[in-house]
């Protein structure tokens, strides 16, 4: 099973390498042809791994795979401008991109083999610059991350956007950058920028939307919290030192 990693700092900005659960890793697999216009934000594969999504400072490249980085896919006909996240749906058949430039702020495609036309805008809009975005298992909902209040915007999701969920009566108490559900879709867990709590969880339904307000961990995160991610049975965050 190949590994990827994301790179800021470098002109390469993605690199991929074969994986051992006895050896650990292999020797780095051939550079993309076509690398990112600039750093990676975020990167995803398609749940049957026959293709790479980034999320980057350019035009957040797609690839096709197959025993290394294959050939870049045309980009979209309406290109995300500066991809913070990126989502595929468990089907294969949607992407979606967290915009942190420019408005709307959100991007959908449908998704073959190659990008579809860009799916309408939602009725209603996240309102500021999005970081971090999410499918549902099922794919019948999204959840974006952003700068500005509500900080957490979510939409049932069928062949396009459908009407905004209500807020959370409890918001997240700073930028959201991390989103992610739980494996059987049940939850929402949030990590944000600033405030003093860092992250939150919520129940969710794709018909209703967000539920009450989980309680804190008793041992709150120490920093800003930019990444999550859940097992079956656990939830990890990746930090940063305080910004609060």
């Amino acid at each position: 099973f190949p590994v990827t990693i994301q790179i800021g700092g470098s002109a390469q900005y993605i690199a991929a390498y074969p994986w051992s659960d006895s050896t650990g890793f292999g020797t780095k697999y051939a550079n993309p042809a076509t690398v990112p216009g600039g750093a990676v934000n975020s990167v995803k594969w398609s749940p049957n791994g026959s293709y790479i999504f980034t999320a980057d400072f350019s035009s957040s490249p797609a690839y096709n795979w197959s025993s290394g980085f294959g050939s870049k896919l045309a980009d979209p006909a309406t290109p995300v401008t500066y991809g913070q996240g990126v989502d595929v749906s468990s089907a294969n058949n949607r992407v979606i991109y967290a915009d942190g430039l420019t408005s709307p702020y959100i991007y959908a495609y449908p998704f073959t083999t190659s990008f579809g036309t860009k799916y309408a805008n939602p009725a209603t809009l996240p309102t500021g610059q999005g970081n971090g975005v999410a499918f549902n298992p099922a794919a019948t909902a999204t959840i974006i991350g952003h700068y500005t209040s509500p900080y957490l915007t979510g939409y049932p999701f069928s062949s396009g956007f459908g009407t905004k969920y209500a807020n959370p009566a409890t918001l997240p108490d700073g930028d959201v950058f991390g989103v992610a559900f739980s494996t059987d879709g049940a939850y929402a867990v949030v990590g944000n920028q600033g405030g003093s709590t860092y992250v939150f969880a919520y129940p969710f339904n794709s018909s209703t939307g967000f539920g009450t307000k989980l309680a804190n961990p008793s041992t709150l995160p120490t920093g800003s919290v930019y990444n999550v991610s859940f097992t079956n049975a656990a939830v990890s965050l990746s930090l940063s030192p305080s910004l609060s």
